[in-house]
């Protein structure tokens, strides 16, 4: 006896669970060849302004962890989508048309990148801070800190390793993310979410939105409540125009790139902010 098969339709992650969009509406995932793979959730403006209030509501939890906390977390990620490795190997052979060796190497690189960072989250601080050479009887000291939150438009051809490259460079900073997928190829996303919610990251530190960037961008991007703005993966939009909406705000803005953006400490750094402290000395 030939038994049915299940499609699944996968949901949003927005602070820390996994909710329907509010719209209802949901579209169709399909492999390279056009075959049916499962349903994928549309999100609306509604659900972008939810993923930002969990966001924003996550911000003073995770930015006031040490360093070395968020690192230990980052790590914890890696250790989990190591463990389940081989369930992503199989998505990204399946969407994106692949062969699982090709699929393995994006897997291995998505790990790398959060292991990266993760080694980072203890030490940036260090190299991009430092106490200034001043005239007068005071120190001078200047180090960075996180912006708040983040709204990414993550690479829309690579299911997985373009969208840890701009999640994780964000979030070991202490910022908070709200990151919208590839449409394309939006399995991977939603499996790291899975990954997310079983791990140590804090409901509301990573939010995941899949459906089209094209309709959720310009809401995050004239959002008062971001902070940043990474269009990485927004080439293919009118990304001028989501500058000038982010201008209204004062946004920082990261430009597309071409392909997925590699390990980087200017990446890092992109949504810091540098605090200066003054403090005089004891003339005793």
């Amino acid at each position: 006896m030939t038994r049915l098969t299940i499609p699944k339709t996968y949901k949003l992650y927005i602070g820390g669970k996994f909710p329907r969009s509010e719209s209802g509406r949901t579209y169709e995932v399909t492999t390279a060849k056009g075959d049916f793979l499962a349903n994928a959730a549309q999100a609306s403006r509604k659900d972008a302004r939810d993923a930002v209030v969990a966001a924003r509501a996550a911000v003073s939890g995770w930015s006031g962890a040490t360093g070395y906390n968020r690192g230990q977390v980052l790590y914890r990620i890696a250790e989990l989508l190591e463990g389940r490795r081989a369930q992503f190997v199989e998505e990204i052979s399946a969407s994106e048309g692949v062969t699982a060796a090709v699929a393995s190497r994006q897997v291995d690189a998505a790990i790398d990148v959060w292991v990266w960072y993760a080694g980072w989250a203890d030490k940036y601080v260090q190299v991009s801070g430092n106490g200034n050479p001043v005239s007068g009887p005071y120190f001078n000291l200047s180090t960075p800190e996180p912006t708040g939150v983040v709204a990414t438009v993550a690479p829309q051809d690579s299911s997985l390793l373009g969208l840890v490259s701009v999640i994780a460079p964000a979030v070991v900073t202490g910022n908070t993310v709200v990151v919208v997928a590839s449409q394309a190829l939006p399995l991977s996303a939603i499996s790291l979410s899975e990954v997310l919610a079983t791990s140590d990251v804090p409901g509301g530190v990573i939010n995941v939105l899949t459906g089209s960037a094209a309709e959720i961008a310009p809401w995050l991007a004239s959002h008062a409540d971001v902070n940043g703005l990474d269009l990485a993966g927004a080439d293919a939009l009118d990304w001028v125009e989501l500058q000038i909406a982010a201008a209204d705000t004062l946004k920082r803005v990261l430009t597309p790139v071409t392909g997925t953006p590699a390990p980087a400490l200017d990446r890092m750094l992109a949504f810091t902010e540098t605090k200066t402290v003054w403090h005089t000395k004891s003339l005793i």
